[in-house]
């Protein structure tokens, strides 16, 4: 059965803190004008709390703006994924947890308006973000369609995060980025990185000019470049991913010989991981396979 993905993403600088909803359900309705056939929507890192220009990153304004996933910014958004019937990505949110924390929030709604997931930011860019640490990698099923792992920004740096996810059965790994400093460049060489050493495909979308360094970026399973945004302009990056594609390299190896999935034999004895107080197990190895 062929596997497609047709999705958008959109880099774009954030909206302020406070703006009026349809503000955003414009800018979705719009970025969707010119592919009617997408079935993903997928927005930058806190693209809905922007605080002025330059962005300031304040953390009382950010705490303010938070809410829980419960409450009606989350509300509105699952009725508009439900009005354009897309999976829906708007970027992250700011979220306000239960014993005060102020967490960074990836979340994605279904077509029919449901919260089909949501993951906390492990890795906050410290000492430059306000952030507490989720503490659990999430993946998303998209009706069938492909699995979906939900990444944001500094994430990327660290390869334990896309390794879990391509582990937990990711054929994409979603990166929503608010990356405002010159190491964007780096980021791009992590996104084509990320995707040879897990065969999975990389989306990962910056906000752009003047507040971002833009340059979007998505990437298939075996590193080559799909569409590239050259630089901060605000624009939409289009994509029909082959998930089919991930199926194929894992099988017959990136470059038609690399196959690190099956690196492992039966009884082959485990790997020591210290700096984890863990292993890497052959008896565990091989990624979930998708129901």
């Amino acid at each position: 059965m062929q596997r497609s993905l047709p999705l958008v993403a959109v880099q774009a600088p954030p909206q302020l803190i406070g703006a009026p909803p349809e503000a955003f359900a414009e800018e979705a309705a719009k970025a969707l004008e010119s592919h009617p056939g997408a079935k993903l929507l997928v927005f930058p890192e806190l693209h809905l709390f922007g605080d002025g220009s330059p962005d300031r990153h304040r953390t009382e304004a950010l705490r303010a703006a938070a809410e829980p996933l419960s409450g009606p910014r989350m509300q509105g958004l699952a009725e508009l994924a439900r009005s354009l019937g897309v999976w829906l990505v708007p970027g992250s949110l700011c979220e306000a947890g239960p014993n005060g924390e102020l967490f960074n929030t990836q979340v994605v709604l279904s077509p029919t308006g449901e919260l089909a997931g949501s993951y906390r930011k492990i890795f906050p860019w410290r000492p430059h973000e306000p952030y507490d640490p989720g503490d659990h990698f999430v993946v998303v099923d998209l009706g069938g369609v492909g699995r979906v792992g939900l990444n944001i920004c500094y994430d990327a740096w660290f390869p334990e995060a896309a390794r879990q996810l391509a582990w937990m059965g990711a054929d994409v790994i979603l990166n929503v980025v608010k990356t405002t400093t010159p190491d964007r460049a780096l980021e791009l060489v992590l996104a084509r990185a990320n995707a040879i050493v897990n065969q999975v495909f990389v989306v990962s979308v910056n906000c752009g000019g003047p507040t971002g360094e833009g340059r979007s970026i998505i990437v298939d399973p075996e590193g080559a470049v799909i569409v590239e945004a050259p630089d901060a302009a605000a624009t939409t990056l289009a994509a029909n991913l082959d998930l089919g594609a991930v199926d194929r390299v894992r099988a017959y190896g990136t470059a038609g010989v690399t196959r690190m999935w099956s690196q492992f034999r039966p009884g082959e004895p485990d790997i020591q991981l210290p700096v984890y107080g863990g292993r890497i197990s052959p008896a565990t190895w091989q990624p979930a396979q998708r129901t």
